[in-house]
């Protein structure tokens, strides 16, 4: 069509040449319809960018919804204290509530040493405290120098009770998980002397024994008093 139409217009302008008035109506009517023609069409979609890089630049600039925003001021700290006992792991309060474990160490690492708090004896043994550290712990375990076995306690504790420790002694704690066990965190156990508490016990009742003694002489002595002035009447 537009090779017979290129013709056209080549057999009209020589026309025109060869006659430049007779056909005059004929060629205004005929760049009319050229003029027409050449018109852009606008497409029969409405509101498509015609440039693909338009499109480009607007998806940019698109925020995907499902990412929310987090601000350090919206992150709480677990309620969490290391020296409780019975306490829940920060790791699963972590777990359960959202909350923060900040500088915590994770289970793949070996534990950092417990805090040990004192070594004391409450008459039925020795009883040692300490605080949990900063890491993921499964079980603490209690180790007097000297002994081959240690006391095995679960990971909410916060004290155990040493038997039958009557002498001085290295006592320590350690912090064990699926990595391995902490270094020892180590104290010395010094107990009171038990000859000393004896001998002491025997002091104190002998003189309470003593006091017994001179009161009662003292009553005695008083009422042998009054019955003799009784008889002197």
């Amino acid at each position: 069509d537009e090779k017979k139409f290129t013709q056209l217009q080549m057999k009209i302008t020589s026309n025109r040449m060869m006659n430049p008035t007779r056909n005059l109506p004929f060629l205004f009517l005929i760049i009319c319809l050229v003029s027409i023609n050449l018109l852009p069409t606008s497409s029969g979609v409405t509101g498509t960018p015609s440039d693909l890089s338009e499109y480009d630049v607007y998806e940019d600039t698109v925020t995907p919804s499902g990412l929310v925003p987090v601000s350090p001021q919206s992150i709480r700290r677990c309620d969490y204290d290391p020296c409780r006992e019975d306490q829940t792991p920060c790791h699963t309060l972590s777990t359960v509530t959202g909350c923060s474990c900040p500088g915590f160490t994770l289970n793949s690492e070996i534990p950092e040493a417990p805090k040990l708090k004192s070594v004391s004896c409450n008459g039925s043994g020795v009883v040692v405290r300490w605080c949990a550290p900063y890491s993921q712990v499964m079980a603490y375990l209690v180790a007097v120098e000297g002994r081959n076995e240690e006391l095995l306690l679960e990971e909410t504790q916060r004290s155990g009770i040493v038997e039958d420790l009557d002498h001085i002694a290295k006592v320590c704690v350690f912090a064990v998980n699926s990595a391995g066990k902490s270094d020892g965190s180590c104290m010395m156990y010094r107990p009171v002397d038990n000859r000393l508490r004896l001998t002491a016990g025997l002091i104190g009742g002998a003189v309470g024994f003593l006091l017994l003694l001179l009161l009662v002489g003292l009553l005695w002595r008083r009422r042998r008093q009054k019955e003799m002035d009784a008889r002197n009447v």
